[in-house]
């Protein structure tokens, strides 16, 4: 009997857990560099930042880039910064929450209901992530200049609630998630909106935290030039790039801009991912 409770050991050896551990640091070293490159360029005097062969790492570190970038910000005209940062959160956030209530509540009813014409709906959902923003830009600028919305904040904001990513995801999770679960809580007397918010949401965080990681980037990321005219709508990465358009004396400022553009994709990911973590490893079920 002991001999079949023997404690298992692991196919690994110590050399080998070793290189795996230095393989991953190595990846890892790899995978941050990009950002690091960018913040040391973005703390280099000028003249750093024409030496070859370049270095990593400022001899001399300043703020002076970052300084620069809100004075010239400043004085670009009409529009303050604050203007340009109010425009891009508001887009971020409202395009953000529109984009996850409407996928999780639609991929809620796919998931879970039968219907006609159910899977052919799924199917034109599927087919449409084919398509690039590319391909979808004239029809798109047609329906919204039809809906009067060009040069408006909606016509950023409402085609980001129709991403065919998010939907996807969530109904791709949904559907993991045991019927016998939903319907335990609708025998105990829960509606379908109960069912949604206090039972089906908390059991696939994961799927919507990641929604809420690409469809941030996306927006945060988004010069709406194509939609926006007016500069008291424009964003605030369109008024930051015009900035490091402007020649070799705006070097520094545009390493600046490009620390500024990406921090807070950056932030919301290393958030938002140990969360997805912790839960996709303390609320698994089985049905």
């Amino acid at each position: 009997m002991s001999k079949l409770i023997k404690k298992r050991k692991p196919n690994r050896s110590i050399g080998g857990d070793i290189a795996l551990y230095i393989f991953l640091i190595l990846v890892a070293m790899v995978m941050v560099f990009p950002i690091v490159y960018a913040v040391s360029s973005a703390m280099k005097p000028l003249d750093e930042l024409f030496k070859f062969p370049p270095r990593i790492f400022p001899q001399h570190p300043t703020f002076d880039n970052f300084s620069d970038l809100f004075v010239t910000m400043g004085k670009s005209g009409v529009v303050t910064f604050s203007r340009y940062l109010f425009n891009t959160v508001f887009i971020t956030f409202v395009g953000t929450a529109g984009h996850l209530i409407i996928a999780s509540m639609g991929a809620f009813v796919l998931a879970k209901y039968e219907f006609p014409g159910g899977k052919t709906f799924f199917k034109i959902v599927t087919v449409s992530m084919m398509f690039t923003g590319m391909v979808t830009q004239i029809p798109n600028y047609l329906i919204i200049n039809k809906l009067g919305w060009i040069d408006t904040y909606w016509a950023i904001i409402v085609p980001a609630f129709a991403a065919p990513m998010g939907f996807f995801l969530m109904k791709q999770f949904m559907e993991g998630l045991p019927t016998s679960l939903i319907e335990a809580a609708k025998i105990d007397g829960a509606n379908e909106w109960t069912v949604f918010s206090r039972i089906v949401m908390p059991n696939v965080k994961p799927a919507w935290m990641t929604l809420i990681i690409f469809s941030v980037q996306g927006l945060w990321n988004n010069r709406a030039s194509t939609f926006i005219y007016s500069e008291e709508r424009k964003t605030l990465v369109y008024a930051l790039q015009q900035i490091q358009a402007g020649g070799i004396a705006r070097t520094g400022q545009g390493a600046a801009v490009l620390v500024v553009v990406m921090i807070v994709p950056i932030l919301i990911f290393v958030f938002s991912e140990s969360q997805i973590l912790e839960t996709m490893a303390s609320s698994g079920l089985k049905d």
